[in-house]
């Protein structure tokens, strides 16, 4: 036993190199380790090979410096990080069609053994083929350190020097398209920086139902929707008042309406001067109104009444930034290119607040133009003088009669329309344009003095008719005018549209919640001056 075990020491000791037998098993080692690193997610791929390329803004970084510390060095634009956040998409319903694309964030969800043969996962929005995936621009930690070492206000200038000076951007942008926006290149760098630098303060001062309580259905549920997610959000929302870009007044217009108002009393003045006790309260309480009169605050009001009870505080009225449904810069409340046309949605169910989105294809929308509701206002009864019963290719109603329900319902008449009338009612805001777009039907929007939704970013002529009141007599004349060629562009682009009108239970990028944030995001910047 003694003598096999000395061989087998001579022969370890004195027949093997293990200088060699070391490096192999080293060389060994290394290559499995690297083998299993590089078959690792990314990102610690990157740790071997550089990652994919992937599909980014076109923006090209500004070629100055940031010198820390010398607070009037604000023309910078370093280049920004890119993160690519990679989106889980459901599909829904058979009604949707390819360009209705919305982001689902993935739930797991737990079934017990009873249900898990029935159980199935119910949409809220749906899509085909998913969206390409959003890309963040990360700033670099030392820029965004420094940044917020400003002032609220010194930072925003830094950042709209750096959005003025912004490289033109290429149209064919992966996320976005470009034929929708006034100024593509503009719209994406200020999009980008409000993901990165935007904080909203919101005040919790104020009982339910008025504040903090969205309603969240019906014709004004915008105004809820917008309250919802905002006051769920973690990304924008911060807690110390001091980091605050802007300001949010929570209160619901439509709230407000049902528990103030005296129902037929016909008068406004209990509501304003509610508004108006609740504005001085804060302005008594905290630095942060007095400090610009109200100019870096902002409310979201969609109900018709929004503007009328605001007029009880002149600071109020003047100097916040209101987001309203009844944009009608007639009246002296809306200023144009400072307030925000905030789009009007009517949501019959909270729950599936996208229901039966989609419409037809330019083949099977055999009727010209569609109309069906209620004759109030100085506009619905001349479009029903001229055109109620008067061609076949205009069907102009009232409420939509038996007769044309039987055939197709309200959705399906938008459906198969290549033009849907949007006439204003008491006021100049309709929850039709919307609801066109939702039908991929073209809107014609008759109501003068209006500033359409999100009118700062938006370019309507390519997506919408816009008719004046004079003109309804010649409404068909202007439609057929239209060429086929250039109403296939139109209905293309409100397919492409629809995605930045639709309200998610998550918000995803440039939906409706991020559009709207967004527009208020850059009144507060055009404030600035540099």
């Amino acid at each position: 036993m003694a003598k096999p075990f000395r061989t087998i020491i001579v022969f370890l000791l004195f027949r093997i190199d293990w200088k060699k037998l070391f490096l192999v098993c080293s060389v060994f080692t290394i290559g499995s380790v690297l083998l299993q690193i590089s078959s690792l997610p990314y990102p610690l791929a990157d740790l071997i090979s550089p990652p994919h390329k992937t599909v980014i803004s076109s923006y090209k970084s500004l070629n100055t410096t940031l010198h820390i510390g010398q607070s009037h060095s604000l023309a910078v634009g370093p280049p920004l990080e890119t993160v690519r956040v990679v989106p889980v998409v459901y599909s829904l319903n058979s009604l949707v069609k390819q360009n209705q694309s919305s982001v689902i964030p993935k739930k797991e969800r737990r079934v017990s053994h009873r249900r898990k043969g029935r159980h199935r996962v119910k949409s809220i929005v749906a899509d085909s083929p998913p969206s390409p995936p959003h890309v963040i621009r990360n700033i670099p930690i030392r820029l965004k350190k420094y940044l917020w070492s400003l002032k609220p206000d010194e930072a925003l200038a830094f950042i709209k020097r750096d959005i003025e000076n912004a490289s033109l951007a290429e149209d064919d942008d992966a996320e976005l398209y470009a034929p929708l926006f006034r100024n593509f290149s503009t719209f994406k760098r200020s999009y980008e920086w409000m993901e990165q630098m935007l904080k909203v303060y919101i005040y919790e001062d104020g009982e339910s139902p008025i504040f903090h309580e969205p309603h969240l259905f019906g014709i004004y549920a915008s105004e809820g929707w917008f309250m919802k997610l905002m006051e769920e959000n973690k990304q924008f929302v911060t807690k110390d008042p001091e980091k605050a870009h802007l300001f949010y007044l929570p209160y619901s217009a439509r709230q407000l309406q049902m528990a103030v108002y005296v129902p037929n009393s016909h008068n406004l003045r209990p509501l304003s001067v509610f508004l108006h006790g609740y504005v001085n309260m804060l302005a008594a309480k905290y630095p942060f109104w007095n400090r610009t009169r109200g100019s870096d605050h902002f409310l979201v009001a969609c109900h018709d009444w929004g503007p009328y009870t605001l007029k009880g505080h002149n600071e109020l009225s003047r100097n916040t930034i209101k987001v309203l449904c009844n944009a009608d810069v007639s009246e002296g409340v809306f200023v144009a290119g400072k307030d925000v046309s905030l789009p009007e949605t009517t949501i019959r169910n909270p729950k599936r607040p996208l229901k039966n989105l989609g419409g037809n294809r330019v083949s099977q929308r055999p009727i010209l133009a569609f109309f069906a509701g209620n004759r109030h206002g100085r506009v619905r009864p001349v479009l029903l003088k001229h055109w109620s019963d008067k061609d076949d290719d205009m069907r102009i109603y009232g409420p939509l009669p038996n007769r044309a329900s039987r055939l197709l319902s309200y959705p399906q008449h938008m459906k198969s329309s290549k033009y849907c009338i949007c006439p204003m009612g008491f006021e100049v805001n309709s929850p039709r344009i919307v609801e066109a777009i939702y039908n991929e039907c073209v809107p014609v929007i008759i109501a003068d003095n209006f500033v359409p939704p999100l009118n700062e970013v938006l370019n309507w002529d390519e997506f919408s008719v816009v008719v004046a009141e004079k003109d309804i007599p010649n409404l068909k004349e202007i439609l057929l005018a239209i060429p086929l060629k250039r109403y296939i562009v139109m209905q293309t682009n409100v397919k492409k549209l629809q995605r930045h009108f639709l309200w998610n239970a998550k918000p995803v990028p440039y939906d409706l919640f991020h559009m709207i944030l967004h527009s208020i995001w850059s009144s507060r910047l055009n404030q600035i001056q540099i």
